[in-house]
């Protein structure tokens, strides 16, 4: 992603990836229900915070918009996966990294709801976005988890690099 380039934050909790971008000098959009995690952010140059829980059914806030990078981290509602992939610009990357069936046996989340199944962040972006890296696996650091997590890119259109 090139220097300055716009990342959207889904579910941006405390933050993490948030300051990571910024400190990089790129744009940010952080989106949760809850922002007080980025509260200490505020009036930081090239930062929006947008409090919207996405799982309330009202517009989602980024729909129609369209960022360089789209990052998702321990949060999964699929009613707007296609939004997530639509965010992801042309020559734009998406990274996603949630938990996955099997991540039950280790502890929360073990609601089916919210556990990818085998497979379905390829299925997800199969069609809009050309996958980079894709892993679905047991991590044992900092504690046991299952995972599935994806790095995959937009192709720029006609005219495009």
């Amino acid at each position: 992603m090139a220097a300055g380039g716009s990342v959207l934050d889904v579910a941006c909790g405390g933050g993490r990836h948030t300051r990571f971008f910024l400190g990089r000098g790129h744009r940010v959009t952080a989106v949760d229900r809850d922002t007080s995690g980025v509260a200490d952010l505020d009036g930081e140059p090239g930062l929006e915070v947008v409090e919207s829980d996405l799982e309330a059914g009202a517009p989602v806030p980024f729909r129609g918009r369209t960022f360089d990078g789209v990052v998702v981290t321990n949060y999964l509602h699929r009613p707007i996966l296609d939004d997530i992939v639509a965010a992801v610009a042309p020559g734009g990357v998406l990274l996603y990294e949630t938990f996955a069936v099997g991540h039950e046996r280790f502890g929360r989340p073990q609601n089916p709801d919210f556990l990818l199944r085998p497979g379905e962040l390829l299925d997800t972006v199969r069609g809009a976005l050309r996958v980079v890296a894709y892993e679905d696996l047991i991590l044992d650091d900092p504690e046991p988890r299952a995972v599935q997590r994806i790095a995959a890119v937009r192709a720029w259109g006609p005219g495009g690099r």
